[in-house]
């Protein structure tokens, strides 16, 4: 899934102006049917141009809304709430599309899609991308001071680093039981789409033990400033933030276990009852050109979806030159994709509560 960077509350930003003239904005009403877009979208994962550079190409306003986690963006959409584009996460992409919560993209309409790296393409949750743009993605992974932490430790145990006692009180751990019994999992060599209830025991009894023995402290967007700040030495973290926190604090290394992640992807979707179809498939093509993915992939740090602009940011004279979190890892075969089981998820939200309250 798609890491949470959002702001901790919803905000609703209505962008001053059209980003051009009356004509312009007219002409915008008889090519789209429209001059206005809606978007939904993850907070602080934009480039700070994205927005008013498209207004001001297209003659449009755009109202953009936040949201916090894919399952908030699911319950607004569910309950009527209409946008012309959404960015939510591949398994909550797969489970809108189960539900016909999404409409089939003209991708004539999207030429850009040219642009794209191949890390992105033919993905399990939509293949062919009739549903779905993808727009950043990553693994997840750790974060560690290679001044406090031996790197051997590291690429011997993986996420079983996260029991050595050796570090304990050192260490950032997700609030989230998605990613929590990803790694549980992962540590022990199940698959995190795994529906084995042995196999879900114990990955349960290894977060109470981490729970136990380890002094975790339990964060969501606090790991970056922490980490950049040398608060902890440890931290299980998405690569975008990695990407961030390695370009602010050089003592600072990016690993992904050798027993397999999380690979993600967050993608641009028009949903069913989008009332602007004609100007979303126009917003997610100029979001695919060059210029537009790097002022956003530069900004926020995740890794784009444009091959071009992934090369130009982790090459020679590159902001995340040398930035071993930008690039992510694909075809690793211990790697995977969230499938979407909403049984599943609800089992594990319980037996995360636990693990928090145990003592």
């Amino acid at each position: 899934m798609k890491k949470v960077i959002a702001l901790a509350f919803v905000a609703t930003l209505v962008l001053a102006g059209c980003g051009g003239s009356s004509e312009s904005s007219s002409a915008a009403v008889e090519t789209y049917g429209s001059n206005t877009l809606k978007l939904y979208n993850w907070g602080e994962y934009m480039g700070e141009d994205l927005i008013s550079n498209f207004e001001d190409e297209f003659g449009v306003k755009v109202i953009v809304e936040y949201f916090d986690s894919n399952e908030m963006m699911y319950t607004k959409v569910q309950a009527g709430d209409s946008y012309d584009v959404l960015v939510p996460s591949d398994y909550m992409i797969q489970r809108m599309m189960g539900e016909g919560m999404l409409q089939e993209l003209d991708l004539s309409l999207i030429p850009n899609m040219e642009n794209l790296t191949d890390g992105v393409l033919d993905l399990d949750f939509d293949v062919d991308n009739t549903y779905s743009v993808p727009y950043f993605w990553g693994n997840v992974g750790i974060v560690y001071n290679h001044e406090n932490v031996d790197p051997a430790d590291v690429e011997s145990l993986g996420y079983n680093l996260l029991l050595d006692t050796d570090y304990a009180g050192q260490l950032y751990v997700y609030d989230s039981e998605r990613d929590s019994f990803m790694m549980a999992l992962k540590a022990l060599g199940y698959s995190m789409n795994t529906e084995d209830e042995a196999e879900i025991e114990d990955a349960y009894e290894w977060l109470l033990q981490l729970n136990s023995t380890m002094s975790p402290a339990y964060v969501t967007d606090e790991v970056i400033d922490g980490m950049i700040n040398g608060n902890k030495d440890i931290a299980v973290v998405y690569s975008g933030d990695a990407a961030y926190i390695l370009s602010e604090n050089e003592e600072m290394s990016f690993f992904l276990p050798a027993e397999g992640t999380n690979l993600w992807t967050d993608s641009m979707v028009i949903p069913a009852n989008a009332e602007n179809p004609l100007l979303a498939h126009e917003f997610i093509n100029y979001v695919l050109t060059y210029d537009a993915s790097y002022d956003n992939s530069e900004y926020v740090g995740y890794t784009s979806s444009n091959q071009e602009v992934m090369d130009d940011l982790s090459g020679e004279g590159g902001y995340y030159e040398g930035n071993e979190a930008y690039i992510p890892r694909v075809g690793y075969e211990q790697d995977e994709i969230f499938v979407d089981n909403p049984v599943l998820k609800e089992k594990l939200a319980e037996l995360w509560i636990k693990v928090k309250a145990s003592k």
